[in-house]
Parts: structure tokens; C-alpha cells; sequence
């Protein structure tokens, strides 16, 4: 049932309420430790009194939730920038009772707070508080005559939760083998980040996992380093001879495989899971497989009226598997990775999210076009033999 905004004898004499109670919650006098309860937060109050006549209308609520008990600003899920905001609005609603989980609401506290780690968490209990909004909506959505309720308070221990699973830590591959062998940092160009591995689970916690790169590698040496911006303080090398290799020692050598050739090189980012697989941490070892060898690599899609787009090869001293192209695309944009002239050879498939304006995919033969989630400019990255595809977003300058 709507209300109309005008009276007319047929419609009940609209009154504004000063207030409505909202009655205290089952945690009354207690503290409500989210981490341990299986129980709800059980919020119910009463209707505000509307009409004259006491008729019967439809009203709207609105609850609020602030786990710092002051009502100054939104929290946007959206916005770019939450700065100062305090609390938190629950859909609209027509009844007069919610309930709210634990973990729920343990997860509003940590977006709200802006909790990154454990220890960002207070070890102490949050004097926090819960308001409701009404109002009667007329047949276009204004509100009219709205009111709010009175404050109650609760006394709320959060704890520290994953809002998202970590992403896979991924490493990456620089030196006289790699790209343009110069050791330098630029993605694509100078270093190759490792891929994923289809079907292999990572810790949703760390990130950790199993990650590879097959291609190339003609035996000039290069190392492996778990992060472009650390000063080398992680990194694998090569130690007395191939086939021994060390982390983290700043004194080890180029890793330099004993003739040119394709190689799979494969990482357990996690030790334990390594032991656990009865696996090295670090193995390279000869491809089994049949690597193809190609001229050239190119992006065909809305974009660009399903031409080609060139990719440059990123290692143009010898036989090369891995290619790089940046690239402006709107939203929605397809296409796929095909073989520089024909369509004999072309990959496609759909993008898993990796961390925010980054993604990848496993291209499949003639599989369906990848759609760009978002606008901007990126980076793709994609690996022939594997057809692992990598998508980074690019920084505005």
C-alpha cells in the first residue's frame, strides 16, 4: 500500500510523530563478543504513530548501525573515499524487527573501522549504537514526514576477519634470460611475473601456494625475486652447481640452466606445502611438452573492429613464448589472444578477479571473447605454451 502525498476526504489525516521506541536489545547490560557467539543481535521497535485515526499505512525503516555510536556519516561501500564516515544503513524495510548475525555485523565493524590487520583490532569492547529511520513513501518514493528513534546502546568486541581471500603471491622472473636481459624491474619488458596454476589451491589467508612459468631459456642466468620493490630481500638463486638452489642468500649466484631450452619452473611460495607434496621448493626442469614457436601475437576485438592488434615479444633475443601489449578499453570491450594473421591459433575465457584492476585467465582454444570488467588502460601479459593470460590495470600519469 502507497500513500498520496495530497488529502483527500478518502485518505486518513496524516500527523508527524516526534519519536518511536526502539526497544533494547537481547545484550542488554552485556558484551556482545562476535567472534565466539552463534547468536544474533535482535533489534525490534514500534511503529510510529502516523494518522489521526490510527489507520493503517505502510512505513518505511531504515536502521542504523555505528560501531563508534555517533550518526555523522554514510559509509559507502562505493566511495573511494570514506573518510569519516561512522556508520551504516541496512536496506529499507517494511517490518519492525531484524536480526543481525555475528559475523555480519563483525564484517560492517571491520569495513567501517578501516581494520587492515589483527592488530588493528582494539583488544577492548566498542560502545557502539543502533538508531531506526522512518518515513511513509508516497507512489513516486519521497519520503514524508520522517522520524527517527531513540539511541540504543550496545557494547560490541569485534575481532579481525579476511574480507576476501588473499591473493596468490606471485614472483617474478628478471636477468640476461628474461625479456630484454637487463635486470631491470618494468613489468613485461625487463622482468616476467610467474602464473597461477589451473586447479591449484591458494591460502586464502597468505596467498600462498604453487605458482610456474614455462619458456625459454638460453642459459645466460637469471633469479627469481618475491617482490620488485624489497632491495632483493627475497629472491632465489642458484647455489654451488645447478639444481642447488637457495632463498634469500644475497651471495648466490645466477640460476643457469645446463643448455638452451624450454623449461618449466615451478615455486611452492609455501614451504609447508612443498613437504607436504613430497616436492623441492624450487625445481626447473625440461618442458615435456611441445612448445609452439610463433611470429607474432596479436589482440582482436570490439575495440579494434576484431583486427589485429600487435603484442610485443618479451624476449626478442631468442625463441620467445611470452608477449605484452598496453592497451586502452571501455567496459564491456571483448576480445581475444590469437596468432599475428590468422585464427588458427587464438584463446579465450573468462577472467578471474586477482586483486583490484588486476586479472587473469586460462585461454582456451576458441574459447568465448574476455570481456573487460572495467574501463582504463592495462597491461596484458600472455604466456603461448600455457595460455595464461594476466591483465593489470595501469596507473593514470
Amino acid at each position: 500500500m502507497s500513500s498520496c502525498s495530497n488529502d483527500r476526504d478518502s485518505n486518513p489525516t496524516f500527523k508527524q510523530p516526534s519519536t518511536f521506541v526502539l526497544n533494547e536489545t537481547n545484550w542488554r547490560g552485556s558484551v556482545f563478543e562476535l567472534e565466539t557467539t552463534t547468536d544474533s543481535l535482535q533489534i525490534t521497535w514500534s511503529q510510529p504513530d502516523y494518522t489521526l485515526e490510527n489507520a493503517p499505512v505502510v512505513v518505511t525503516y531504515n536502521v542504523d548501525f555505528s560501531p563508534m555510536g555517533t550518526f555523522t556519516k554514510a559509509y559507502n561501500a562505493s566511495a573511494e573515499d570514506n573518510t569519516g564516515a561512522d556508520y551504516t544503513s541496512f536496506d529499507a524495510q517494511t517490518n519492525c524487527s531484524l536480526q543481525l548475525g555475528a559475523e555480519q555485523l563483525n564484517r560492517l565493524i571491520q569495513e567501517i573501522c578501516g581494520y587492515t590487520s589483527e592488530a588493528d583490532v582494539p583488544l577492548y569492547s566498542l560502545n557502539s549504537a543502533i538508531r531506526v529511520r522512518a518515513s511513509v513513501l508516497t507512489a513516486t518514493n519521497e519520503p514524508l514526514n520522517p522520524v527517527t528513534s531513540n539511541v540504543v546502546n550496545i557494547k560490541v568486541m569485534p575481532y579481525f576477519m579476511l574480507l576476501k581471500p588473499a591473493d596468490p603471491e606471485i614472483w617474478y622472473l628478471l636477468g640476461s634470460d628474461i625479456a630484454d636481459g637487463s635486470w631491470g624491474d618494468v613489468i613485461g619488458e625487463k622482468c616476467i611475473p610467474m602464473q597461477t596454476i589451473e586447479d591449484v589451491a591458494y591460502n586464502t589467508t597468505t596467498g600462498q601456494g604453487k605458482i610456474q612459468w614455462i619458456g625459454f631459456l638460453a642459459g645466460g642466468g637469471f633469479k627469481i625475486r618475491g617482490s620488485l620493490t624489497d632491495n632483493w630481500a627475497t629472491q632465489w638463486g642458484q647455489g654451488a652447481a645447478f639444481g642447488t638452489f637457495v632463498k634469500n642468500d644475497g651471495g648466490s649466484g645466477n640460476i643457469t640452466v645446463p643448455a638452451p631450452g624450454v623449461y618449466t619452473i615451478t615455486l611452492y611460495t609455501d614451504a609447508d606445502l612443498a613437504i607436504k607434496d613430497e616436492k623441492p621448493e624450487l625445481s626447473i626442469e625440461p618442458y615435456k611438452g611441445t612448445a609452439p614457436v610463433f611470429d607474432g601475437m596479436a589482440i582482436s576485438g570490439s575495440f579494434n573492429d576484431w583486427g589485429d592488434t600487435a603484442m610485443t615479444p618479451c624476449y626478442a633475443a631468442g625463441e620467445n613464448h611470452d608477449w605484452y601489449i598496453i592497451q586502452e578499453f571501455n567496459a564491456g570491450d571483448e576480445f581475444k589472444v590469437k596468432q599475428a594473421d590468422s585464427w588458427d591459433f587464438n584463446r579465450g575465457g573468462m577472467f578471474i578477479s586477482y586483486d583490484e584492476g588486476s586479472f587473469y585467465a586460462y585461454g582456451v582454444q576458441n574459447g568465448d571473447n574476455f570481456v573487460v570488467p572495467e574501463q582504463g588502460k592495462y597491461m596484458i601479459l600472455f604466456n603461448d605454451i600455457t595460455g595464461y593470460v594476466r591483465f593489470i590495470k595501469q596507473k593514470a600519469e
